[in-house]
């Protein structure tokens, strides 16, 4: 056994690629049809798999896919906010979205009901999937939606409110919409409305976006997008459910993590392990999940960053949102120099300077290395100390030889990301606008 540093994260390593860190920090459905309004009294569970779930890949390769894809993500999502903090709504032709997330939920729309999946994004508003006829429809796993085949499904008005809410809605034969990605995917088609089966629960008029010209290879492993964010057309807000909570498991494990919504969202914790942060509302993207964090420590070092750093500037640029669907967190360009040096600081091994994992700070492990300790890390969120497990923030492979933070700089807006947010229940409150953090064995929930 190597041992570096007196402090308070362990990191286990196995041959391979499974490891297990320690750290001493804070490691009923119903049957029927409802009524929107009565969901908050029954609640639904739904299963979450990650995208790469089932593919043969090491912990590494999941990461890297997955950075891949966070970063785009992230660069998108500074892009949005940008341009709406300076264009002229009247010349936008249609909205650019980040584009594919990094979970998968199943669902079942119609009626008699036909089982899909479809990637979940807090990022986003709109939900849709693939439909009959195509004009231009990607290779999805599932058979595309028919709405010939369903009694429940119907084409909303361009006067109604959800069609209202659509960016740039076209009236033509109903509401038509556009939305375009940036990794240059787009669907395109009607806003319908139809039943949506989650686990065992059936939701009548639930208003989804009907494709049928979709391009890009950014959604071929589901058969569309369902939107959590905090917009009409979102599934939370069509909902009318306030509080809504996911789980998700570790990026190696083939478990399944899960969102749960109405009563099943409910915070059953002790007061201590709670961990609640108020929710912050940007007007220029109303849409995300803004968080206020105020400063970082690692080890017993607290980290001399700017409380401005991480703040949302009044033009809508800047701040840090929690996403579901970027891989790891990005920090502020300033911030994260501050982190990435006191971890180089304190961990005495020596820096891989290869570049093989992408990663901006990796170590090279000592041979024979079955446990390492590292420092531990603590976000300090407005109101709620968030204090990692060591594995949610060091990613450690004895195959390759490395230890690596799981973390990257950004320029522009901060992301807290889903590898941060592991075997946590993190739970949202949209009637008191707070978000909460509570330890939780994902694939025991």
């Amino acid at each position: 056994m190597a041992s570096i540093l007196d402090s308070t994260s362990i990191v286990s390593l196995v041959l391979l690629v499974t490891l297990a860190i320690f750290a001493n920090s804070a490691c009923s459905t119903s049957r029927g049809v409802l009524e929107h309004q009565k969901l908050h009294d029954i609640g639904f569970r739904v299963t979450l798999q990650h995208v790469d779930s089932g593919k043969n890949l090491t912990k590494f390769e999941r990461i890297q896919h997955g950075m891949k894809r966070g970063l785009h993500r992230l660069q998108k999502l500074n892009a949005m906010v940008l341009d709406a903090s300076t264009a002229d709504a009247s010349q936008i032709s249609s909205p650019i979205l980040a584009g594919n997330g990094e979970f998968l939920m199943q669902l079942s729309i119609g009626t008699p009901p036909e089982a899909y999946s479809a990637i979940i994004d807090t990022g986003s508003d709109l939900i849709w999937t693939q439909c009959k006829p195509c004009t231009q429809c990607y290779s999805q796993p599932t058979p595309i939606f028919d709405p010939k085949e369903s009694s429940s499904f119907s084409k909303l008005s361009c006067s109604s409110e959800l069609c209202k809410a659509l960016p740039q809605p076209a009236c033509k034969d109903g509401c038509e919409y556009l939305y375009s990605y940036g990794d240059y995917s787009s669907t395109q088609g009607i806003l319908a409305s139809e039943t949506f089966k989650f686990g065992d629960v059936s939701v009548p008029k639930v208003g989804f976006g009907c494709g049928d010209e979709n391009v890009g290879d950014g959604f071929t492993q589901a058969a569309g997008l369902v939107g959590l964010g905090r917009g009409k057309l979102s599934l939370v807000s069509q909902l009318k459910e306030p509080k809504f909570s996911y789980c998700l498991t570790s990026i190696e494990d083939t478990q399944t993590g899960s969102l749960l919504m109405g009563s099943l969202a409910s915070l059953n914790s002790t007061a201590s392990e709670v961990k609640t942060t108020p929710l912050i509302t940007n007007p220029s993207q109303p849409s995300f999940y803004y968080l206020s964090l105020e400063g970082i420590t690692v080890g017993d070092t607290k980290l001399s960053i700017k409380k401005s750093t991480f703040a949302l500037q009044d033009d809508g640029s800047g701040g840090l949102i929690i996403d579901s669907g970027t891989t790891i967190t990005y920090l502020e360009e300033s911030g994260f120099d501050l982190v990435k040096k006191e971890f180089t600081n304190q961990i005495d091994l020596p820096l891989d300077r290869t570049g093989s994992t992408g990663l901006d700070l990796c170590f090279i492990l000592p041979k024979g290395a079955d446990e390492v300790k590292v420092p531990k890390l603590i976000f300090h969120f407005d109101r709620a100390d968030l204090d990692l497990p060591g594995e949610n923030y060091m990613i450690a492979d004895s195959s390759s030889g490395v230890l690596c933070l799981a973390m990257g700089a950004s320029n522009g807006m901060s992301i807290f990301g889903n590898i941060q947010q592991q075997n946590l229940l993190v739970h949202h409150d949209l009637e008191k606008q707070t978000l909460s953090f509570v330890p939780t064995q994902c694939d025991q929930l």
